[in-house]
């Protein structure tokens, strides 16, 4: 298959490599010195001490690519406008967009089935509804991401977590498609765990269950998962976090299983974290304020993650990293 990572970052190069790997037709939108050395001497994938070296087509300029038929987007939400131009050239009538970040996606309310609560108000995910203007509903797949990757230099990507590295798709209808079972193929082929996923929101809730209350910790705290959870002082507190985010999850989607503080944390610091310590435009809509909307809608009290998300969004307003 035709296949186009856009916005390829760690995640996405460490997924460019292994679908190219399997012999796909993959290519790259990415950017700086990054695409540079990947137009110079191709990409590289670092695992423990193993190193695997993939040719993939890549440039900053979508329309030199052609079109394609699955298009990954591994843009963080705060990049996603780039996609409203960026995609057209890259778009046949059947080509799929898979939409793999973190958080409460821009598309959350499209083909939603009629048991689903009616969401909040999310026009905040998408300003001007340029994305929904640009991409039809027919050709969205949603996506949920578990695989830690960093660039360790320009054309080089290290992958943290080899026995955890999933991609679950799902239409964001729930219907169980054809396309579907050939993406999945093909992500198993590359080594990419992609189990069935009968509801996709309740896949994103249960990833979002951890980053709407210790990510968020984590982020106030300047600690890893692994050291929030093992801190004394916040022995207590953490129960009631996950307990207000269970509920407002399970008033969505009661499929989702409750998570609570026992076991194992990574010792790595979450992407909201990594963002703040880097200067980056922050995820604070898609990971506090779009899952605040859900809990209000539900008439939930959530005292502590209201709390978590003024601080959080304080802390990144202050160091100009939110502009919401």
């Amino acid at each position: 298959m035709r296949i186009c990572i856009f916005g390829a970052g760690a995640v996405g190069s460490h997924l460019a490599v292994r679908l190219a790997l399997a012999g796909h037709d993959v290519s790259c939108v990415m950017r700086g010195p990054h695409l540079e050395a990947v137009k110079a001497g191709g990409l590289t994938l670092r695992v423990g001490g193993a190193e695997f070296k993939a040719k993939v087509k890549a440039s900053d300029d979508p329309a030199t690519l052609g079109a394609q038929d699955i298009v990954i987007s591994t843009l963080k939400a705060t990049g996603q406008s780039s996609l409203v131009t960026g995609l057209r050239p890259l778009l046949a009538d059947d080509t799929a967009v898979v939409f793999a970040q973190n958080g409460i996606p821009w598309w959350y309310d499209l083909g939603l089935s009629p048991d689903h609560p009616p969401p909040p108000d999310l026009s905040f995910l998408d300003p001007g509804g340029r994305l929904r203007a640009a991409i039809p509903q027919q050709q969205i797949i949603g996506g949920v991401i578990f695989s830690s990757n960093e660039i360790v230099a320009p054309g080089t990507v290290a992958n943290l977590s080899p026995d955890r590295n999933r991609l679950l798709v799902g239409e964001c209808d729930d219907r169980a498609t054809e396309r579907i079972e050939r993406l999945r193929t093909a992500l198993k082929d590359a080594l990419i765990d992609s189990p069935p996923v009968a509801q996709i929101r309740e896949t994103i809730w249960s990833k979002l269950l951890t980053n709407m209350s210790m990510s968020v910790l984590c982020l106030l705290t300047g600690q890893t998962a692994r050291a929030v959870r093992d801190e004394p002082a916040l022995r207590d507190v953490i129960p009631h976090l996950l307990d207000e985010a269970n509920a407002v999850a399970q008033s969505c989607c009661p499929q989702v299983k409750r998570v609570t503080r026992t076991g194992p944390a990574p010792d790595h610091k979450p992407s909201i974290l990594q963002d703040y310590e880097l200067g980056r435009a922050m995820e604070i809509d898609v990971l506090v304020r779009a899952p605040a909307a859900f809990a209000r809608a539900a008439q939930l009290s959530t005292p502590m993650l209201d709390l978590l998300a003024g601080l959080a969004i304080q802390k990144a307003r202050d160091k100009g990293l939110y502009q919401g």
